[in-house]
């Protein structure tokens, strides 16, 4: 990152912009250390999606992974859920090394993916077929969700009932059915109109903050970005670095009504000003 960028954000925002590595009070529990991905198209040509990334996310934290489309944000969380494996560099939750899926990380994809033919609570119990749970004691955890995410009363609806938003709520559910320590999720709202997509962001806060789960949050919007997380990690275009880190220090809970406010834009700026900073050094 230029040094002229660095000045005018630190103007605005003081101490909230660090470099990489991101480090925190608190231990981290997930640790990424300098890891790169490479894909082999086709035709033979190496196509380079990340670079020598790293980055200290400690328990409990709501991070926001914000940068271009097609920079290797996704690529990043998968391998962090160990759906992918890393050219080089390592993965590690909670000390163990990343090597394959994992059952203390839950995932939601940009879109709900339910199975047409199986009721809500039939998607949201899907753990209870590939893992080895107490199907009384998931059937009763899956009926908790269902409710907590606003779908009381549809647990026998199917999925072409449901408008999408709901299917993104019975998406979370299904994904946090076993419990993980650890919630990753893709985009999850990109395809929502906006009323929608902010009123999902609200529910998601008051969902992360009754069970301060750690997550890692894949956006293209800095709006949403901002609003959900404590830290914003921004990214350069492809092969994607790290351009910056932006702690955010707005009080919670937070309201739709504060999208609008002066220091959500502060914060708003700080990301778009590293954004173009990346951008320009290319």
């Amino acid at each position: 990152m230029a040094a002229p960028a660095m000045v005018a954000l630190d103007a605005v925002l003081g101490e909230k912009i660090a470099n990489p590595p991101m480090t925190g009070q608190a231990p981290a529990l997930i640790s990424i250390q300098k890891v790169s991905k490479t894909f082999l198209a086709v035709s033979g040509a190496r196509i380079e999606a990340l670079q020598q990334v790293s980055l200290e996310i400690p328990e409990g934290k709501f991070i926001s992974l914000l940068g271009p489309s097609g920079c290797g944000k996704s690529t990043l969380l998968r391998i962090v859920a160990g759906l992918e494996r890393a050219t080089a560099g390592a993965v590690r939750i909670g000390g163990s090394e990343v090597t394959g899926p994992n059952a203390g990380v839950g995932m939601v994809f940009q879109r709900a993916v339910l199975f047409p033919w199986w009721t809500v609570l039939e998607n949201v119990l899907l753990a209870t077929r590939i893992q080895s749970l107490d199907a009384r004691l998931m059937r009763s955890r899956a009926q908790e969700l269902i409710s907590l995410m606003g779908l009381g009363g549809f647990e026998n609806s199917y999925p072409r009932e449901l408008s999408g938003g709901m299917q993104q709520r019975a998406a979370i559910a299904r994904a946090l059915l076993h419990d993980p320590s650890v919630l990753l999720m893709d985009e999850p709202f990109g395809a929502l109109d906006a009323m929608t997509r902010e009123r999902m962001d609200v529910e998601l806060q008051s969902l992360w903050e009754a069970r301060r789960k750690t997550v890692i949050f894949v956006t293209h919007s800095i709006p949403e970005a901002v609003f959900l997380a404590d830290r914003v990690v921004v990214f350069s275009q492809r092969p994607a670095t790290i351009a910056g880190i932006v702690d955010v220090d707005l009080p919670r809970p937070r309201t739709i009504g504060m999208l609008d406010s002066a220091q959500l834009g502060d914060y708003t700026r700080a990301c778009r000003e590293l954004l173009g900073s990346a951008s320009s050094s290319l």
